[in-house]
Parts: structure tokens; sequence; C-alpha cells
């Protein structure tokens, strides 16, 4: 698979079966996710660390549903 260059971001684990419809559209054509389950209400911090760094992973867009 490419590089990670979108993550897609949901607050549980529930919403996968939504999300899931832009994952596969990424993967048909070819751009590089991530899946992450983060709540930005239960893991607040985690969720601003994860944010503040993506870009220094190479993230160029997220997609958060909830």
């Amino acid at each position: 698979m490419n590089k990670s260059i979108v993550s897609v971001i949901m607050g549980s684990d529930s919403d996968l079966e939504i999300m899931k419809g832009a994952v596969d559209i990424l993967n048909k054509f070819g751009i590089g996710n991530e899946v992450l389950v983060l709540s930005a209400h239960r893991t607040f911090e985690a969720t601003r660390e994860y944010a503040t760094a993506a870009v220094d992973k190479g993230i160029k867009v997220i997609i958060a549903g909830a």
C-alpha cells in the first residue's frame, strides 16, 4: 500500500460501518490511508496530539466522523 497521506478518524468502533465507505474509495484510487479510533470527547489530549503530529507523519488530509 502507498504511504498514508489521508487519516480517517472516528469517535468509536461503531462508526466504522459508515466510515468504511471513505476508506473503500481511498483504496479504490490507491490513496494511502490509515484508520484510527480517537474520541475528541473521551480522549481529547490523544486526539490533539495526533492532529498536531499528523503533518510530520506526511498526513495531508484528515477525514473525521462521529
